[in-house]
């Protein structure tokens, strides 16, 4: 059987209480009813209530100074107020009322077909609250389910994934046949593009199920860092121009491989998008005393319908991904990273056909 909404009538005056109970009542509505203004206070607080009623002409605490208090509750402000009144129609007291609050203004005696109908709209619409608010428990249930299995099965999937890579290695180094050459490093290549998209579903889970990435903060070198990312990316991709620009000093407190896969991913994403006969741009600002920017330029604009997602997971990429790409992960991560180093990240792209993300990060760790 659904759960009973709950309706609270509020009247000094116990016969007119009577009435509009007997008016209101029905199997799915529980009424509640107080005799004033602190009492209908207190059932607030208890109760959650679908909609009230309450007369104007109390003793104490009127209806208007009733409703006023209601709003001013963080907890029972959204509770739909109907005020009730024997007193003349005068539209000073009805915009009172509609100032303090109210949603309504109804004068005694309340024909009973308007009183139900009025009833009737507001149950509905607290029934309907109730139902998607319900759903969005479910749903959020469910996301976060996915999200775990999602971890775990990441977090499983290494250990097969090192036994691979492991065999790819030995069979390099121990066969001499140039096709079990060619297939070891074809196994290397894939399994260390799997391995760094396990690591991009496993960070997600971190984000989500964590409420954000661990980070160890630690004195470093930045320059050494962005050296060795440029370095490795040179490696694999020799063909590429990769120019670099150093200025001050680069000392600070970082999470040393978070702030390499930052500039891991947008040098990485710099080679995949722009112009291959073009350079990357790598600039390294530490002239700042508190803070050093990392700025990666490559030639190529971002398309409009992209700009506005570019850091959200799944729509990161500059292009709809296909079988090459990963799972649109990177830039998600890169931002939760800079967050997380309390840092900044701006993209400006257009401007003379360059696309340039650059990121700003406080040298201290407090």
């Amino acid at each position: 059987m659904p759960q009973r909404i709950k309706c609270l009538l509020v009247d000094d005056l116990e016969e007119d209480l009577l009435g509009l109970a007997a008016l209101l009542q029905r199997d799915d509505v529980e009424l509640l009813t107080a005799r004033s203004g602190e009492e209908a206070l207190r059932q607030l607080q208890g109760h959650d209530v679908a909609l009230a009623f309450l007369d104007v002409q109390m003793p104490d605490m009127d209806g208007f100074e009733l409703a006023e208090r209601i709003r001013g509750n963080e907890r029972t402000r959204h509770v739909p107020l109907i005020l009730m009144t024997a007193g003349p129609r005068e539209r000073q007291r009805i915009f009172k009322g509609y100032e303090s609050g109210a949603v309504d203004f109804l004068h005694k005696p309340i024909e009973a077909p308007i009183l139900r109908n009025k009833a009737d709209v507001f149950f509905e619409l607290y029934r309907q609250r109730q139902q998607l608010a319900e759903e969005l428990r479910n749903r959020a249930d469910t996301l976060r389910s996915n999200e775990m299995f999602t971890a775990l099965l990441a977090h499983d999937l290494r250990n097969p994934l090192s036994a691979i890579l492991a065999s790819a290695r030995l069979l390099q180094r121990r066969s001499s046949d140039p096709h079990a050459q060619e297939a070891a490093t074809r196994i290397l290549s894939s399994g260390k593009r799997m391995g760094r998209l396990i690591e991009d579903m496993l960070d997600l889970a971190r984000v989500r199920l964590a409420g954000g990435l661990t980070l160890k903060r630690e004195p470093g070198d930045f320059r050494a860092l962005v050296e060795r990312v440029i370095r490795e990316h040179q490696s694999a991709a020799p063909e590429r121009l990769i120019e670099s620009t150093y200025a001050g000093e680069f000392s600070g407190f970082w999470d040393a491989e978070r702030i390499a896969q930052v500039a891991s991913n947008l040098v990485g994403n710099a080679l995949k998008h722009g112009n291959p006969h073009t350079a990357v741009v790598v600039r390294l600002d530490g002239t700042e005393v508190d803070s050093v920017s990392l700025s990666v330029v490559n030639s190529g604009t971002i398309p409009e319908e992209l700009k506005d997602h570019l850091f959200d997971p799944f729509h990161g990429g500059r292009r709809p991904a296909g079988r090459g790409e990963g799972l649109g992960l990177g830039l998600y991560i890169v931002f939760q990273i800079v967050k997380g180093h309390r840092g900044t990240i701006e993209v400006e792209s257009g401007r003379n056909d360059q696309t340039t993300f650059r990121i700003v990060l406080p040298r201290s760790a407090g």
